[in-house]
This record gives structure tokens, sequence and C-alpha cells, in this order.
């Protein structure tokens, strides 16, 4: 069992000649799923900053569209949302 351990512990390698296609498929995917992550990330701590940017404007729950109040409701979900419900409907629908 602690053998199956430190196999599994050590560096993967992508040598060519010793590891397979498939691994290095998995590999790739792996790299891809892990940068779309730090790009959702980063993302959400744009839209922290933003939310908390409009705390100190005194413009925090009101929508950036029609500058309507945003739901209380909808800001428990997600403090960080820009839109009120119509407008984030509207904007889903015209893409």
């Amino acid at each position: 069992m602690a053998e199956i351990g430190k196999a599994g512990a050590q560096t993967v390698e992508l040598d060519q000649t010793r590891v397979g296609r498939l691994s290095r498929m998995d590999a790739l995917q792996g790299q891809a799923m892990s940068r779309a992550a730090n790009r959702r990330r980063e993302q959400e701590l744009r839209h922290i900053a933003e939310a908390l940017l409009t705390v100190d404007e005194g413009e925090y729950g009101y929508c950036r569209e029609c500058d309507a109040p945003i739901a209380v409701a909808r800001l428990k979900i997600d403090p960080t949302v820009r839109l009120c419900i119509a407008c984030a409907e509207k904007s889903e629908r015209t893409g």
C-alpha cells in the first residue's frame, strides 16, 4: 500500500517516449481546467472589488443599466451582482 502512495505522489513527466498519448491528453486537460479555474477566481475577485467600490461610492444595490434597486434577495444570493433581474434577463436574451 505504501508503495502505491509513493508512486502516485511522484512528479508526472511528459516525456513522449515514456508517457502515452492519453496521459499527455489528460495532463493537458488538467492544465486547461486549472487555467479556467484561475480565470473564474480572477473574475470573481474583480466582481468583489467592483462591489466594494460601489459601496464606497454609495451606489451599491443599484442596477448598472437602469439604476433601479436590485432586490435584496438577489443581493443575498450574490452580493456582487451588478444588474437587476429584468436587465439581467434582457442581457441574456440579447447575448
